[in-house]
């Protein structure tokens, strides 16, 4: 997969035209292209799994030269099945698939597994090979799994369109691999543990049916409650963060992702034949998106079970209860080298374990009931450590001792499960002493380990997955700035709505970088790429260009000593490296040794290369109190486009390697996540005297780097080190821009993984009444104003709407309103109608545009304040999402209306909408393609 090459439309729901999945899982027939007599070849192997197992569809081998096999009538071709084929298995030599796929889309096929490998891992062929395969199955929009794979399972209709032996026992976990020799040792594991399937998958290379598919299947799938998947790569990276981030509320998604080192990524790499991106990058992006990461397969397991029995933890503080100090010992180690903390015991909750616990109990965390416990005293110090508010979670281990018998206090524990908000583990260690306790406890919903190092770590991947998530959905502060936006969408916001004048220069910024472009040249200089930044309102030292060294005093002065002398050059990316830098110049003298200093050493560094030296700039010597160097910057990884880098800056950055990673676009909310990875995030709080900075004028400048990442598209590579912060204010020192060969066309340039606010949906409208507003796409930080919008929202028309009566702390819950607010542009689209008076801004309307799944669908729905009906404004709304509709390519929208709604009817209808009443419901429908 090259960057920037991947059809637009795959990644984005509301656009997508691609087929659902339903007929890999539930299929009636099933077709094996390639079914053969051959012992121990893959051929037999399925059609020995596909009739022998408990599928009750029906199973038609493909060969010409067999009239049956294994008792099953065989048949030349899928053009002579008996009933139309749901999917086909092929295990033919790849050189035959591209004409197979292309009979199989004549024959109406709707999905195909491909086992067959020798594709784009073997080169430049099987890539090409690849290409005639997608041509024949893009011509019938026909669904491929595979190549390279071992096929699929849906156990709970006895589908095993694989050759692994024996097909996975029914279970509520749904497992997809890349690696199909891992498939069958998890399988084998799957049987001696007595773990269940919902689904189990072998993607393969994934040419066509990537992540984001099969997470978006089983996100809508009630027989999967936890989605485990192997990954090497990644692939269509939007697709995939899109379905998970969707998918990882309603189900945890739990990874395993090799390539941590650079060999084990450069392994992986060969084996799909896919790039391999940034491991850091990919960490970054499951934190954005909610997925949780683990590092070993046992794991992926241990999660799945903890999150389907135990609620999750609200924080990473964990008590452990213990009658033996060393296991307690190793389950702090495990704990506090994994990110989590030991729980402060309250010193109520101390005093009250005073009472029940011997003098000689540990008086802390972990709390040592001593080896002589009962299982009273040890349930007694349980219950009251579990009420302790300054936990988020319990390990309760015990080692066999003479007075301890494991079995009652299993019972008194699993009297108490789910009594609580926190989470409670158990790590029961000496084997079949304790295994009758296990049991009770895994029948009371709390998972048992045998090694308490282990659940102790398994707590702090606990602790994770709740910050990734509560991060995913917190409201972050009403700090995009309007104008800015406006200027972005081409309004003029002062005749609009008299917003913040505009900062002006974003679009000419644009222009600029496509001037600069076509003149051949990729590098700005210094004065270019602090323009460019200070369009986005950062804040940048005063610079003067001097050509000559009289023009470099002048400049000096006029700025005042003392003066930084910088090479300006359009060829020369680090000035540093080529003693392009000269500091703290306090003299006209100094002025002037400097530039010749800068310009000797240029052309030493490069003497065939006499215009790398086209002068200095001339910049006032800042020095702030208590500032610190950091660096700002973003690069780009072959899978998820540019990345944004925060973290430690100056000279020694590359030595220091403190940074941390994230995606375009950000909130303030990520950019504080963000911060807080870095070690530079505790000096910037204050420390040793030293005042803190500004963290939240940080936070916003990161956001709008951000913006600048995400819109100027041109751009390949941006930092700014040094960026000087302090509590006296942010100033970018220098700056360097890298731009996109000019061969590349803006078509082709890399983007973002995760779509970018819709600006093009952002324009004024002017209600019957003469009132101004402006209707945009809804943003996370709109909550608070989408709560005050509801006070005006009578219950006759939260029933129109909602087709009930929602009471109001329902519809302005957190958990309700955080997806409404936190919306995948991708996957849907929710507009708002908002209104400025001194300074004051609400929202009067919200309409909303969702994706039918799986069809170029779209149903919509609108709701207007009380005092605004009548208005033209929620006429104007759905006229806008039938717009937007059209634009991503829906070919209908439809919208369910009770029939005492007329006024919605008629406005619907006013629009072009069809009514057609059925069962109760007035349904507008209009096709717009």
């Amino acid at each position: 997969m090259s960057v920037g090459k991947l059809d637009p439309t795959r990644s984005d729901p509301l656009r997508s035209n691609r087929r659902a999945l339903s007929a890999f899982f539930t299929p009636k027939t099933v077709a094996i292209i390639g079914a053969t007599a051959k012992e121990r070849s893959v051929g037999r192997a399925l059609v020995e799994n596909l009739t022998r197992a408990n599928f009750k569809g029906e199973v038609y081998p493909i060969n010409p030269k067999y009239e049956e096999l294994l008792g099953v009538k065989t048949y030349p071709s899928v053009r002579e099945t008996p009933k139309p084929v749901d999917l086909a298995v092929i295990c033919t030599p790849p050189a035959t698939v591209p004409g197979l796929i292309g009979e199989c889309v004549d024959a109406g096929v709707k999905s195909a597994i491909v086992i067959s490998a020798g594709f784009k891992e073997i080169g430049a062929a099987g890539v090409a090979l690849e290409a005639e395969v997608m041509k024949q199955a893009n011509r019938g929009a026909m669904r491929i799994i595979g190549p390279n794979c071992l096929g699929v399972m849906n156990p709970h209709v006895g589908l095993n369109a694989t050759f692994a032996a024996n097909i996975a026992r029914p279970g509520k976990i749904a497992f997809i691999s890349q690696s199909g020799a891992l498939c069958t040792a998890v399988l084998d594991w799957s049987f001696r543990e007595n773990v269940g399937f919902s689904r189990f998958v072998s993607v393969g290379s994934m040419l066509d049916v990537g992540w984001g598919d099969l997470i978006d299947t089983l996100a809508a799938d009630d027989q999967t409650e936890a989605i485990l998947v192997y990954m090497e790569t990644i692939g269509d990276a939007r697709a995939f963060m899109s379905a998970a981030r969707e998918a990882a509320l309603s189900k945890p998604i739990i990874i395993i992702k090799p390539g941590r080192t650079q060999q084990a990524a450069q392994a992986a790499a060969s084996h799909t034949g896919s790039l391999a991106g940034s491991d850091a990058v990919l960490d970054a992006a499951f934190d954005r998106c909610g997925v949780l990461r683990v590092n070993a397969i046992s794991d992926l397991f241990y999660m799945a079970e903890v999150l389907a029995k135990q609620p999750r933890p609200k924080g990473k503080r964990l008590t452990i209860i213990t009658n033996a100090g060393g296991p307690g010992v190793l389950a702090t180690d495990a704990l506090i080298t994994s990110g989590g903390q030991l729980a402060p015991i309250s010193n109520e909750i101390i005093e009250k374990l005073n009472k029940v616990m011997p003098a000689a109990w540990s008086h802390n965390n972990p709390v040592d009931v001593l080896g002589d416990a009962d299982e009273q005293r040890y349930f007694d110090a349980v219950d009251l450590a579990a009420r302790d508010p300054n936990s988020d979670g319990l390990l309760v281990i015990l080692t066999p001792q003479a007075m301890t018998n494991a079995t009652p206090l299993a019972e008194r524990l699993a009297t108490i499960s789910g009594k609580f908000p926190n989470p409670i583990l158990a790590s029961f260690m000496g084997g079949p002493v304790v295994e009758e306790g296990e049991r009770i406890l895994n029948q009371a919903n709390i998972p048992t380990f045998g090694y308490p190092d282990t659940a102790a770590r398994v707590f702090t991947y606990m602790a994770a997955f709740s910050e990734n998530l509560k991060d995913l959905y917190e409201t972050p502060e009403d700090d995009v700035e309007r104008a800015d936006m406006a200027e972005s969408a081409g309004i003029d916001f002062d005749a609009a709505l008299k917003f913040s004048p505009l900062r002006g220069g974003r679009e000419t910024a644009r222009e600029k970088l496509a001037a600069i472009r076509a003149s051949g040249r990729t590098l700005l200089t210094e004065l270019e790429s602090k323009e460019l930044l200070a369009a986005y309102d950062i804040p940048v030292s005063a610079t003067r260009f001097a050509a000559t060294e009289d023009e470099a005093v002048k400049y000096a002065e006029e700025v005042g000593y003392p003066v930084v002398l910088k090479l300006h050059s359009e060829i020369i990316t680090h000035k540093t490296d080529v003693g392009g830098v000269q500091l703290n110049l306090r003299t006209e003298a100094g002025v002037r040794n400097a530039f010749k200093y800068i310009q000797q050493n240029v052309r030493n560094a490069m003497p065939t290369r006499p215009l790398a030296f086209l002068g200095v700039t001339v910049q006032p010597m800042v020095k702030l109190a208590d500032s610190y160097e950091v660096i700002l910057g973003s690069s780009l990884d072959p899978q998820f486009g540019p990345t944004l880098l925060f973290g430690s800056g100056g000279q020694l950055v590359e030595v220091y390697k403190d940074t941390a990673l994230g995606l375009p676009p950000l909130n303030t909310t990520l950019a504080r996540r963000m911060m807080e990875k870095t070690q530079i995030f505790e000096a910037l709080k204050g420390v040793r005297g030293r005042r803190p900075v500004d963290l939240e004028a940080v936070e916003r400048l990161l956001v709008r780097f951000s913006n600048l990442v995400a819109e100027q598209r041109a751009i390949k590579e941006i930092d700014i080190n040094p960026l000087l912060v302090s509590p006296d204010g942010i100033i970018a020192l220098d700056g360097r821009v890298v731009l996109h060969d000019p061969q590349i066309e803006e078509k082709d340039f890399p983007r973002l993984a995760i779509r970018p606010y819709p600006i093009r949906y952002m324009a004024p409208f002017r209600m019957k009444d003469g009132t101004q507003v402006i209707i945009r796409p809804i943003r996370p930080e709109d909550e608070p104003a989408v709560v005050e919008f509801h006070k005006g929202v009578s219950e006759a028309s939260v029933y129109l709407r909602y087709f009930s009566n929602m009471p109001f702390d329902v519809r302005t819950s957190h958990d309700r309103l955080s997806r409404i607010c936190f919306i995948d542009y991708a996957r849907e689209m929710a507009l708002v109608a908002e209104y400025e008076k001194d300074g004051q801004r609400s929202i009067l309307g919200v309409g909303r545009l969702t994706q039918v799944r799986a069809t170029r669908e779209a149903e919509f729905a609108l709701l207007v304040a009380d005092a605004h009906q009548r208005s033209g404004l929620g006429t104007e709304l759905l006229r806008r999402l039938v717009a937007i509709g059209k634009r991503e390519g829906q070919k209908r929208i439809i919208g369910d209306i009770l029939p005492e709604n007329t006024g919605m009817q008629r406005a619907a209808q006013k629009l072009g909408f069809k009514i057609r009443y059925h069962d109760g419901i007035a349904r507008a429908e209009m096709d717009i393609a």
